[in-house]
């Protein structure tokens, strides 16, 4: 099933290839959090519909409410797609490339397969990755004072 959802993601970003846009845009938001490497190599999709891989299988494993959720944001790999009403949300923006870093630094089978698990193990608002997601976002909210979330990620995950 991995596999699927790996296919399934190349496919997804390969179809909005077009509509991606680089995150080396937000630069000037993010200077001092994220390197302009990360920024050149990170891509951002608005849309009106969030991508979701919505299998059989991950229903029967338990996902049902997951892949049903409402979110304002997704990231698959380099790519992350976000809600119209929230492209403008810098906050969703710090979030996904969090994720976009946990994407690099698990590999793509990797973060699938301990995605998975932390969701069904702990619920989503549980699960470490996102709550490192989260707090990261929080703390950057809070008091915008740098922070190499790069490094941070890579010490933690």
């Amino acid at each position: 099933m991995i596999d699927q959802i790996e296919k399934w993601i190349f496919q997804v970003n390969s179809n909005h290839r077009q509509e991606r846009q680089s995150c080396s845009v937000l630069h000037d938001c993010f200077n001092g959090f994220y390197s302009p490497q990360l920024l050149d190599s990170a891509y951002f999709v608005v849309t009106d519909d969030i991508p979701k891989p919505d299998f059989p299988q991950l229903r029967d494993l338990g996902l049902g409410d997951f892949i049903d959720m409402k979110v304002r944001g997704v990231t698959y790999h380099d790519t992350y797609y976000v809600a119209k009403h929230a492209a403008e949300d810098v906050d969703l923006h710090f979030h996904e490339l969090v994720h976009v870093l946990q994407w690099k630094e698990l590999g793509i089978q990797g973060f699938i397969t301990r995605y998975t698990q932390e969701i069904l193990s702990f619920g989503y608002d549980n699960a470490p990755l996102e709550n490192m997601a989260y707090s990261l976002q929080e703390r950057f909210g809070k008091n915008k004072q740098h922070f190499n979330v790069e490094q941070f990620v890579r010490d933690n995950i």
